[in-house]
């Protein structure tokens, strides 16, 4: 599976502390503003604003939160003006790293990205030197043990999906088109199989396999990166085979 989908799962082990909830609702009220700020805040319009009230609602945020962040980007309540900001960026093993924020200083934000990448043994790289490994598709992941494989193909080939992997020994990884993540998400929720998570992200194009202390130091990065206010996303092009991977996730959990 792709660098995203494995961290996500490092992700999921680590996330259950109020510290980190609380840092996930400033996150996406930041995402849930700028997007009624774009596009206005009716989510049955907006693709943006309804993937990110979804995500709103799988960590429990309250009604109030997201209604008064989606005012807030629409102006009917006074909040900060958020800029979008991207980062190229290469870590341990060459990686390729591409970092998406929303922030109201950008100066204070590549400061502090930059000095993260510093210590984590990354570096900024030129505007746009990453970006072009990566584009920008829907992710489903689903639990093996939730339904089969077949099922999932029978389901989701038909639906829009582009791709189907169900190579790791926990999920089934479901991409397609971004427009494509609703009408997939509507299926699945007509069958009533439960989805671990669905988003838009950035998958790359190409692979870079780390092991070792260099796969450790992959996923401090990005740890770090996630954990900086501003950062919105962060998107890896390293794969780390599964022995590897469960052997980290048990250490870091």
């Amino acid at each position: 599976m792709s660098g995203h989908s494995k961290w996500a799962k490092i992700k999921h082990k680590k996330a259950g502390t109020d510290a980190k909830r609380g840092a996930a609702f400033t996150k996406i009220i930041r995402e849930i503003t700028s997007a009624a700020k774009d596009s206005g805040g009716d989510p049955n319009t907006n693709p943006r604003l309804r993937t990110a009230i979804d995500r709103a609602r799988g960590i429990n945020m309250p009604k109030d939160n997201i209604d008064n962040a989606i005012k807030k980007g629409t102006g009917e309540l006074p909040g900060v003006v958020y800029e979008a900001v991207t980062f190229d960026a290469y870590g341990p093993g060459g990686v390729a790293v591409l970092i998406e924020g929303l922030t109201d200083n950008k100066n204070r934000t590549t400061a502090e990205i930059r000095n993260i990448l510093s210590k984590k043994n990354g570096s900024l790289a030129g505007a746009g030197s990453t970006a072009f490994m990566f584009t920008k598709k829907g992710v489903i992941t689903v639990q093996k043990d939730k339904v089969s494989e077949e099922t999932i193909y029978e389901l989701a080939l038909p639906a829009g999906a582009e791709d189907i992997n169900s190579e790791d020994n926990q999920y089934h990884e479901i991409i397609c088109e971004s427009a494509n993540l609703e009408p997939l998400k509507k299926i699945l929720q007509s069958k009533n199989i439960p989805m671990e998570s669905a988003e838009i992200t950035m998958i790359a194009s190409s692979k870079v396999k780390v092991l070792g202390d260099d796969a450790k130091s992959i996923l401090g990065l990005m740890e770090a990166l996630e954990e900086q206010e501003d950062v919105q996303n962060v998107h890896a092009n390293f794969d780390i085979p599964d022995e590897e991977m469960d052997k980290i996730s048990s250490e870091m959990s």
